[in-house]
C-alpha cells in the first residue's frame, strides 16, 4: 500500500484523492479483470479465475483437485500413478472450462512434483497434447519469487521471509520495500520427509538444512508469512485450540510462543477428531504432523516476532506479474471497496463524497485510520437491498468475511462495526459480540461514531451532503456544529435532527446547528 501523508481534505478537493482515481475506464486495467490460471502442485492441482477490480481480484472460479501428483516421487523418482489419472481429469476439465468461460489461454504453472519426477517432460508433452494447455515448469527460486509475489498482492507493505511450503518443497523469499530479494528452495516437503521415518531422523534433517538455508537468507526477519495449504491448515487449527472468533486465515497472526504450544497439541491430539472440528481434508490433515514439525524448527531458526498467514501464493504472483508498477502500488483495500460500491451500491461515487463531509469530525488522522474510514465510507450502502431488519448483520458479515485483502482481523472487525452502526444506534444482543473483543475499547467506540457519522451523513443529502451542510468539531467546547446552507435547512427535518443528535451522543459532544 502506497503511504500517503495525513491530509485534512477540503470540501471542493473532489478532483484530488491520495488513493488515484477510479480504474475502471483504464483499457490496460480493464484487460486484467478476468484472467485464469492454473497450479500443478504435488499434492493439489487448481484453477483460480480472477475476476473484478484488478488490484484486488475476485475469485470468479476455484476449483482444486487434491491429485497428490507427487505422492511417492521421492522414493520412485516417478510421479503417483494414480495422481497422473487424477491431474490428468482435471487440467482436461480445467481447459474445457476456460473454453466456455472465453477466458483466452490459461497460464498453467507446475512445480516441485513436475521438475523432479523423471517422467515428468513426457507427462507434459501428454497434457499438453490432449488439452491444448502450455505447461510452464518453473525451478525452486521462480517458484520462491512468485509465491512472494502474490504475497505482495495482497500485503503490498509485507516486510520480512516469505516460506511456501508444498507436498515435495519448501521456498523462502525475503520481501522488502515491495520488492522480492533473496530466494531459495529446498526438499523440506511432508511427501519427501515422511519416508525418512521416525520423528527423530525428521528432525534432524530439517534442522541441518534449515541451517543451511538460514546462512543463504540470513535470520534478521521479524515477520515471516505463510504460504501454502499445510500452513492454512495448522493455522485453522490454531483458532481452533484457542477458540478464535473469526475464520479468515488470510492475515491471522501468531506469535512463536502460540505456535509452538499449538504444535505441542497436534502431536498429542487425534488427526480424525480435529478433522471433524475444522473440516480439514483427509489428504490435508495428513501432511499436517510432518509439515508442523517443519514450522517449529522455521520458527527456531528464524526467531521471527509475529507468523502470519497469507492466502495468496503463487496464483496470485501469477496475477501480479501481468500488473504494470502503476497499478502495483494501489491500495489493494480500497480499490476493492470501489469496485463493491460501483456494483452494489445506490449511488456510486457517493462514499468518496460522504468521507469528505464526515472527516472534520476527526479532522487529522494517521493515513492507516484514513483508509479503514474512506473504505467504510465506500461500502456503506453495499447491502441495502437486504431486508431493513438484516441490514446491519449483513454490513458486519459482509466484510469480516470478505476476501478483501491488506486489512488485518482487527481492521475487519473495525469496519465491520462501522457498517453495522451505519444501520443500527446499538449493537446489544449482536450475535457478532464474541468479534467485538478482538477491538480495544477506544478502537469500538471510534467505530461506532463513524457508522453513526455515516448512518447521518448517508441521508442528510442524496447527492453531495457537503452542498448541504458542513460539520465542524470543536474538542475542547466538546461541540458538534451543523452549519446548513439554504439548501440543507430545506432538507433539515426530524430524521436529519435525530441522526445528528445521535451522533453527538456516541461522540460526547453538544449538537450545535447553524441556519444559514
Amino acid at each position: 500500500m502506497a503511504k500517503h501523508t495525513a491530509v485534512e481534505f477540503e470540501a471542493d478537493a473532489e478532483e484530488w484523492d491520495p488513493f488515484g482515481k477510479p480504474l475502471f475506464d483504464d483499457p490496460d486495467v480493464r484487460a486484467l479483470s478476468r484472467v485464469g490460471v492454473v497450479d500443478i502442485g504435488s499434492n493439489s492441482v487448481r484453477m483460480v479465475v480472477f475476476d473484478g477490480a484488478a488490484r484486488s481480484p475476485a475469485y470468479f472460479f476455484n476449483e482444486k483437485v487434491m491429485a497428490g501428483l507427487g505422492q511417492g516421487l521421492a522414493e520412485t523418482g516417478r510421479l503417483n500413478p494414480k495422481g497422473r489419472e487424477r491431474a490428468t481429469v482435471a487440467l482436461k476439465r480445467f481447459a474445457a472450462l476456460a473454453d466456455a468461460m472465453d477466458i483466452g489461454p490459461l497460464t498453467c504453472v507446475a512445480t516441485a512434483a513436475m521438475r523432479d519426477a523423471e517422467d515428468g517432460p513426457e507427462f507434459r508433452r501428454m497434457i499438453e497434447a490432449q488439452t491444448g494447455l502450455k505447461l510452464h515448469v518453473i525451478d525452486g527460486p521462480e517458484e520462491a519469487r512468485l509465491s512472494a509475489q502474490g504475497v505482495l498482492l495482497g500485503w503490498p507493505e509485507a516486510e520480512g521471509l516469505i516460506c511456501d511450503i508444498g507436498g515435495n518443497s519448501m521456498e523462502l523469499a525475503e520481501v522488502r520495500g515491495g520488492r522480492v530479494w533473496c530466494r531459495v528452495s529446498s526438499q523440506l516437503g511432508p511427501f519427501r520427509l515422511q519416508l525418512l521415518g521416525d520423528r527423530k531422523a525428521q528432525i534432524a534433517h530439517i534442522q541441518e538444512v534449515m541451517q543451511t538455508l538460514a546462512a543463504e537468507v540470513g535470520t534478521e526477519h521479524r515477520r515471516i508469512y505463510l504460504v501454502g495449504g499445510s500452513w492454512r491448515a495448522i493455522a485453522r487449527i490454531d483458532m481452533e485450540f484457542n477458540d478464535y472468533p473469526l475464520h479468515v486465515l488470510h492475515e491471522y497472526a501468531m506469535s512463536p510462543e502460540g505456535l509452538n504450544k499449538t504444535i505441542d497439541r497436534i502431536e498429542k491430539s487425534d488427526m480424525s477428531e480435529l478433522r471433524s472440528k475444522t473440516g480439514i481434508g483427509a489428504a490435508r490433515m495428513d501432511l499436517v504432523p510432518t509439515a508442523a514439525l517443519v514450522l517449529r524448527e522455521l520458527v527456531a531458526t528464524f526467531g521471527p516476532e509475529e507468523i502470519d498467514v497469507s492466502s495468496y501464493g503463487i496464483r496470485e504472483g501469477l496475477l501480479y506479474e501481468q500488473m504494470p508498477e502503476r497499478l502495483r502500488r494501489r491500495d489493494p483495500l480500497i480499490e476493492a471497496c470501489r469496485h463493491l460500491e460501483r456494483r452494489a451500491a445506490r449511488i456510486p461515487g457517493f462514499g468518496k463524497r460522504l468521507h469528505a463531509f464526515i472527516q472534520p469530525i476527526w479532522g487529522q488522522v494517521p493515513p492507516e485510520k484514513y483508509r479503514l474510514m474512506r473504505a467504510a465510507c465506500l461500502l456503506h450502502d453495499s447491502t441495502w437491498r437486504t431486508h431493513p431488519d438484516y441490514r446491519a448483520e449483513a454490513c458486519f458479515e459482509n466484510v469480516t468475511r470478505a476476501n478483501l485483502s491488506a486489512l488485518s482481523h482487527a481492521e475487519r472487525v473495525f469496519v465491520g462495526v462501522a457498517l453495522l452502526h451505519r444501520y443500527k444506534n446499538n449493537r446489544s444482543n449482536s450475535p457478532f459480540k464474541r468479534l467485538f473483543k478482538l477491538l480495544e475499547d477506544d478502537a469500538l467506540q471510534e467505530a461506532e461514531v463513524l457508522g453513526k457519522a455515516m448512518r447521518f451523513g448517508a441521508m442528510f443529502a442524496m447527492d453531495d451532503p457537503r452542498d448541504a451542510g458542513k460539520l465542524l468539531y470543536d474538542a475542547k467546547a466538546k461541540t458538534l456544529e451543523l452549519r446548513l446552507s439554504k439548501r440543507g435547512a430545506a432538507l433539515h427535518g426530524e430524521v436529519v435532527e435525530a441522526r445528528f443528535k445521535a451522533l453527538c451522543t456516541a461522540l460526547g459532544a453538544e449538537p450545535v446547528v447553524i441556519l444559514p
